[in-house]
């Protein structure tokens, strides 16, 4: 039997769905019941009535999972499938900063884990980040907006209004240069520029289209122009090439390559299902806060 036919059997027999980040492996991708972005996968999850959630991209999406499905079994195929931007910030340097702005609402992007989400008023995404913070400046004038200072300074240029910010960011789209993109753009003159929001501002500046992982699928599958330069992790072409096998991609550069988001395998996957490995567990009170953060987010977009 096949490894896929394997991991599709127990998947039937545990009551399991498979989610897979977009920036995961394609094999990875092929196999899972959704494709997504982390807070739209986690949402999927919980419609479904599954017993298990098999949580394929790094540890904060897991608990982001589990904080959405507290009933459920959520599995990570990879317990060192970390997340370097996440890991830059904690609940006590948070913490530390809200004493020095005790005014300020605090909002953290959706990379970060749930003991810093349980510490945060709203939750925000790359994809509704400008929004988020525009709603919340209608009643509150500062805003503590962590840990990505790259995703706070292209908010703070959509709405001339500056953040406390966190010296936090992606070191993988933080590799992503003005020379990649010129270079591929001398390459393909008639490619359209799409960049994600964690870029360096001089990159989202420099692009025709900034835009979320799920808002570059959106775009590129309504747009008339046939290529495209993708300014993110380069795992999202296998998706994008899924959706519009007419139109041509090229990656900005092939060094946004994550390590921590090519851990999980099929091998690694199947031995998930077969031992219900590694379990996310958090403590309730820390689930139960990090929620609210979330459940606003979800209420104020």
């Amino acid at each position: 039997m096949k490894i896929t036919e394997k991991i599709n059997k127990l998947k039937k027999e545990k009551n399991a769905v498979i989610l897979a980040h977009n920036y995961q492996l394609p094999e990875i991708q092929d196999i899972a019941d959704f494709v997504g972005d982390s807070l739209g996968l986690s949402i999927e999850a919980a419609r479904t009535d599954a017993e298990v959630i098999v949580f394929c991209g790094v540890h904060f999406m897991a608990e982001t999972a589990k904080i959405l499905s507290p009933q459920k079994m959520v599995l990570l195929p990879d317990k060192n499938a970390g997340c370097p931007m996440a890991d830059m910030i904690d609940p006590e340097g948070l913490k530390a900063l809200q004493a020095k702005h005790p005014e300020a609402v605090t909002m953290c992007y959706v990379n970060t884990s749930a003991a810093v989400k349980a510490r945060c008023d709203y939750c925000c995404t790359s994809a509704n980040a400008v929004k988020m913070a525009q709603k919340i400046l209608l009643n509150h004038q500062e805003i503590i907006f962590v840990p990505d200072k790259y995703l706070s300074q292209y908010v703070s240029a959509q709405l001339e209004h500056d953040f406390i910010t966190w010296n936090g960011y992606c070191p993988i789209h933080a590799e992503i240069l003005p020379e990649n993109i010129m270079r591929e753009k001398s390459l393909h003159p008639d490619a359209k520029v799409i960049v994600h929001p964690e870029c360096k501002p001089i990159i989202t500046d420099f692009a025709d289209i900034v835009a979320s992982t799920e808002g570059m699928s959106k775009y590129i599958q309504n747009a008339t122009e046939r290529e495209f330069i993708i300014g993110t992790e380069i795992g999202i072409i296998h998706r994008l090439k899924k959706e519009n096998p007419d139109k041509i991609f090229y990656p900005a550069t092939q060094t946004a390559f994550c390590p921590n988001m090519k851990r999980i395998n099929l091998e690694k996957v199947l031995q998930s299902l077969e031992n219900l490995s590694y379990e996310i567990t958090l403590p309730p009170d820390i689930m139960e806060m990090a929620r609210l953060s979330i459940e606003r987010m979800l209420q104020t977009s």
